[in-house]
């Protein structure tokens, strides 16, 4: 992540107390993870696995930043974040996925997130990075500010849509992109925290609809639309 500051473990403090964070994650291990990771350095204050549940709680909590996943079920983060904004507009997003795809990263900023970074992440960056979006910064890891930056100069008002794209669900889309990156399906299975049957079962609905019959196909088309 570019600029990191020194320090990046030390304590967040806003306004003479410690940071509030919420965590909106699907996956029970990852969110235990982060909390253990961060707990050192500001007050998690609550936790969320679906859209319903993030939205109430921060509603209700009223944290300073928002750790939020991208990929989940009824909307995704971004639907998270557009019921939150509408309500409580000072509370912060920061993007935190296991997706570095450009149309991710710039449908997050656009619906208003402060940053993006992905799980690969070290906890001291991660520490750093929500101190940074707590006081008004805008952070992302260096290849996704080039998205963000692309997409804004060259067509500010544009949607990113595609409709091929569109056809599949959040977790097609990440089965796809790791299946293009080379991973084995259960290397994928592991990353997602899902089982091998169900990525099997994403890797033919796949193909299926977008009406191709084999892995090397659709890698040349993840490869085309910038997913890998």
């Amino acid at each position: 992540m570019a600029d990191q500051t020194a320090g990046a473990a030390e304590e967040a403090v806003v306004a003479g107390r410690r940071l509030r964070v919420f965590l909106v994650d699907d996956h029970a291990m990852f969110r235990a993870g982060v909390r253990a990771e961060l707990g050192a350095h500001v007050d998690v204050v609550g936790e969320a696995s679906t859209v319903a549940e993030a939205v109430s709680r921060i509603a209700s909590t009223e944290p300073d930043v928002v750790l939020l996943d991208v990929h989940m079920p009824e909307g995704g983060g971004r639907a998270v974040l557009e019921a939150i904004r509408r309500t409580h507009p000072h509370v912060r997003f920061l993007a935190l996925s296991v997706s570095d795809a450009a149309e991710d990263v710039i449908g997050l900023i656009r619906s208003g997130a402060r940053g993006y970074v992905t799980k690969t992440i070290s906890p001291e960056d991660l520490a750093a990075a929500v101190r940074r979006v707590a006081d008004g910064d805008a952070v992302f890891s260096p290849r996704l500010a080039g998205f963000v930056l692309d997409a804004f100069a060259a067509r500010p008002d544009a949607p990113v849509s595609d409709p091929e794209l569109d056809q599949l669900t959040n977790r097609e889309r990440e089965v796809l992109r790791l299946l293009a990156r080379g991973y084995a399906y259960k290397e994928i299975a592991k990353e997602l925290y899902i089982s091998i049957k169900t990525v099997e079962t994403h890797v033919s609905n796949v193909l299926r609809k977008l009406q191709m019959s084999s892995r090397y196909e659709l890698s040349r088309w993840a490869a085309d639309r910038r997913l890998v």
